[in-house]
C-alpha cells in the first residue's frame, strides 16, 4: 500500500516536470501500486516488464505533459493500456519458452500484515480476472487505478454510459461469486 504523499500529487508533478527527483519519486510511489494490480489483469504475463516500459515513457515525455495530478494518472493508465496492447502483439509474434521461477525459499520472508495484504489483493485481482477481457480492465481502471468515468471512457474509446453500465455490472457479477 502507498504511503500518503507529503508533497501532494499536484505539487510532486509541477517537481517532477522540473526534474526534481523528490517530486518523480512520489508520483512513482502513489502510482506504481495500481498500475501493476491494472496490468496483472490487462497483461498477466508481464505485468512488471509493461509498467516498467510505462515508467521509461513517462520520464522521456513528462516534460511535455500538460495538465493537473488527474490528467496525470489518466495519461499514465493511457500508456499502460497502450504498452500491454503492445506487448500482446510482441507475445503472439514471438512466442516464448517459459522457465521456472527461483525457488520461493531465496525470498526474505515478508511480515504477516504484508502476505495477508498480498494475499488478499492476489485473490481480488484474480477475481477481477474472472471476468471477460473489457469489464475486467475497465473495473482496474475505475475502482483499483480511481480513475474517473470520463478518463476511463477515453481510455477504452467508449462513451461514459456504456462504462458506468459496464463497471456496475462486474461488480454486481463479482459480489454474486464471493
Amino acid at each position: 500500500m502507498a504511503l500518503p504523499d507529503p508533497l501532494g500529487t499536484d505539487r510532486a508533478l509541477d517537481l517532477a516536470r522540473a526534474g526534481d527527483e523528490r517530486g518523480f519519486v512520489a508520483l512513482y510511489r502513489d502510482l506504481q501500486p495500481p498500475l501493476l494490480r491494472y496490468l496483472t489483469v490487462k497483461s498477466p504475463d508481464g505485468a512488471e516488464d509493461v509498467a516498467a516500459e510505462v515508467w521509461l515513457h513517462v520520464v522521456r515525455d513528462l516534460a511535455t505533459f500538460a495538465g493537473d495530478a488527474d490528467a496525470f494518472r489518466g495519461w499514465v493508465f493511457t500508456v499502460a493500456r497502450h504498452r500491454a496492447i503492445d506487448h500482446g502483439r510482441a507475445r503472439a509474434a514471438r512466442p516464448s519458452v517459459p522457465v521456472a521461477e527461483p525457488d520461493a525459499g531465496e525470498r526474505a520472508p515478508s511480515a504477516e500484515a504484508e502476505a495477508i495484504e498480498r494475499d488478499a489483493t492476489r485473490r481480488a485481482v484474480a477475481l477481477v480476472a474472472t471476468l471477460p477481457a473489457e469489464q475486467a480492465e475497465m473495473v482496474m481502471l475505475r475502482v483499483v487505478a480511481g480513475l474517473d468515468v470520463e478518463t476511463v471512457a477515453t481510455i477504452v474509446g467508449k462513451k461514459p454510459g456504456a462504462v458506468r453500465v459496464a463497471v456496475h455490472r462486474a461488480l454486481k457479477t463479482l459480489r454474486n461469486q464471493v
